[in-house]
Parts: structure tokens; sequence; C-alpha cells
């Protein structure tokens, strides 16, 4: 998960590292990390829930669910201001290069 350290995020980029993003991107107050995640590479961004911790607004405070990282994804959209499905796409498809995925041929 994204920390909100912008020299982390930098040196991490340096050495090749992906950046993750997950529910505290929803929150009103998390400003900074919305200011990362406006300026990152995309080819170097994931999604993530967290599960079970930092449930994603509307539903901060309760057990986090894998169902709730629509919520994640849906405000990095408006944030880049992209359509979720780019945003889907986009990290589906890193995830593949990250976790060096070789399941199909056919990624979204």
């Amino acid at each position: 998960c994204c920390p909100q350290n912008r020299e982390l995020i930098k040196e991490g980029l340096k050495l090749g590292f992906y950046i993750s993003f997950a529910g505290p991107i929803t929150f009103k107050n998390s400003k900074e990390i919305k200011r990362v995640c406006a300026n990152i590479d995309l080819n170097y961004m994931l999604v993530e829930t967290d599960c079970p911790y930092i449930t994603p607004h509307p539903f901060r405070g309760k057990r986090n669910e894998s169902a709730y990282i629509i919520y994640t994804i849906e405000e990095i959209a408006k944030i880049r201001e992209m359509s979720i499905l780019e945003i889907e796409k986009i990290t589906y498809n890193n995830a593949y290069r990250a976790f060096n995925l070789e399941v199909s041929n056919e990624k979204i």
C-alpha cells in the first residue's frame, strides 16, 4: 500500500518498484496520496484492498473486502481523469508484469 512519503515513493520507483493504492486514497483528508496518484507513471501503478484493513470510503471503519476495490479504482479514475475501465486494464496488466504471470496471452 502506497506510503504517503514522496521521497520513499521516488526511491522505490527508481528501483523499479510498483506503487499500490488502497482504501486511504478514498479518504477526504488524503490529499498527499491523491497528489502522488495524479503524477505517478501509470506503468508502475497497482491497486489492492489490504483486506481486512484500510477499508475505503464509504465502508471506512468496517472490515475490508476484495469487492471494495472498485471504490479505490473509481477514485483513481477520478483523480487521473480516466475511465474506470482504463484504470482496471492498466492495473490488471501491471499486475501481470509485476508478478511475472503468464496465465493467459489475452490480457484485458
